[in-house]
């Protein structure tokens, strides 16, 4: 057969049987080529071994004594020779992935998605890094059962500004930014990201107090770890954009969690005395002060009025005493008369003459006649 790999005879040979003007060098028309050599699992397939393969599959194919016609053999050599030609210098990136080609293992250009040229390995190496994934990075929590083993415990308690442990866990979402920098620049990115986001968040926390961590602080400390870790990340190159920070659970230790509760309790409690107190002093001492300020004017005014009084008192005295003085006897009766007036005013006493005789006007009822009537209420 003209294919057979023998070595036997001038012409007809295969490969390595130095024919066609192969010379002495049995490496074929392009001499040892890329696929001879490579190291680990990187090595290529021997294009004379595999045309050799495809030889002996199809004789156990075909009935023993019937000829296979040259011109399939030759045309399955070409169509394997074309395969191999083209995994071998060409690749495919997909639409979520970016084209990373090595030569002789540096870093030479970015590929974008689509088909692509390049030199057969071992001189050219292509990666394709996923850098529209949406990645996650579970920290002081297990990916399945939610609450991890020693290490993730570990990893969720913190301590807080005011000497408070808390049990945080939480979840870093993050995504390639820069192919190159997350490929070589760290070893290892994703425990890279989870050591930086627990580091961040023990310095956060440890900046705060426990109180606003479990109730309104929970956003502020979000934002807070994401900019501390894109700073970290950024200073090390690591070509990750972190695009969200997640507190899953944040809750005080579960062996303190009941004590952790009747203290809340008791400053709520407290929280709730205080406000009470300030709305009572709020209320009490407005009304204190309009207290004392009504008696303090009651006391103004009844000291003017006296004052007053006694004023005019002092001055009618000096008036009468000036009377008196002109005429004695005539201002003494005066003031006998306005002074039996004054005192027989407000009496109901009714004064009967003795020599009036015993008839009935003793009987009559003058009391109630000069009786005053009852006020009437206010209509």
């Amino acid at each position: 057969m003209p294919w057979n790999n023998q070595s036997g005879g001038g012409g007809g040979g295969g490969w390595k049987s130095g024919g066609g003007g192969g010379g002495g060098n049995g490496g074929g028309p392009w001499g040892q080529g890329p696929w001879g050599q490579g190291s680990g699992g990187g090595k290529q397939p021997d294009l004379d071994d595999l045309l050799k393969r495809s030889q002996d599959r199809l004789k156990q194919v075909m009935p023993q004594g019937s000829g296979v016609p040259g011109p399939l053999l030759a045309l399955a050599a070409a169509a394997m020779l074309a395969v191999v030609v083209f995994y071998g210098f060409f690749f495919t990136v997909k639409p979520n992935q970016l084209g990373v080609v090595l030569r002789f293992g540096e870093f030479v250009r970015q590929e974008p998605p689509g088909l692509h040229f390049r030199l057969p390995y071992p001189i050219e190496e292509v990666l394709l890094p996923d850098v529209t994934a949406r990645r996650e990075s579970r920290i002081g929590m297990d990916g399945i059962t939610g609450r991890g083993g020693r290490e993730s415990a570990t990893e969720s308690l913190m301590l807080t500004g005011d000497e408070n442990i808390v049990d945080i866990e939480f979840v870093v979402i993050w995504r390639i930014k820069s192919a190159e920098n997350y490929l070589f620049a760290i070893q290892n990115p994703t425990t890279t990201v989870k050591e930086v986001g627990e580091s961040a968040m023990r310095e956060i926390v440890g900046k705060s107090d426990i109180q606003p961590i479990l109730t309104g602080a929970r956003q502020k400390t979000e934002t807070a770890v994401q900019e501390l870790m894109q700073a970290t990340l950024d200073s090390y190159k690591a070509g990750v954009e972190i695009t969200q920070v997640q507190l899953q659970k944040v809750d005080p230790p579960i062996k303190v969690i009941s004590a952790f509760r009747d203290v809340q309790a008791a400053r709520a409690d407290q929280e709730r005395l205080q406000n009470e107190a300030r709305a009572y002093a709020n209320r009490i001492v407005p009304e204190a002060r309009g207290e004392a300020e009504r008696i303090l004017q009651g006391a103004q005014a009844y000291r003017e009025q006296t004052v007053a009084e006694a004023t005019g008192q002092a001055s009618r005295f000096e008036k009468v005493y000036d009377e008196y003085r002109k005429a004695p006897n005539l201002t003494r009766q005066r003031m006998f008369i306005e002074t039996m007036e004054k005192v027989f005013s407000g009496t109901d006493k009714i004064i009967l003459d003795q020599n009036g005789g015993q008839g009935v006007v003793p009987y009559l009822p003058l009391g109630e006649l000069t009786r005053k009537p009852a006020a009437r209420p206010a209509q």
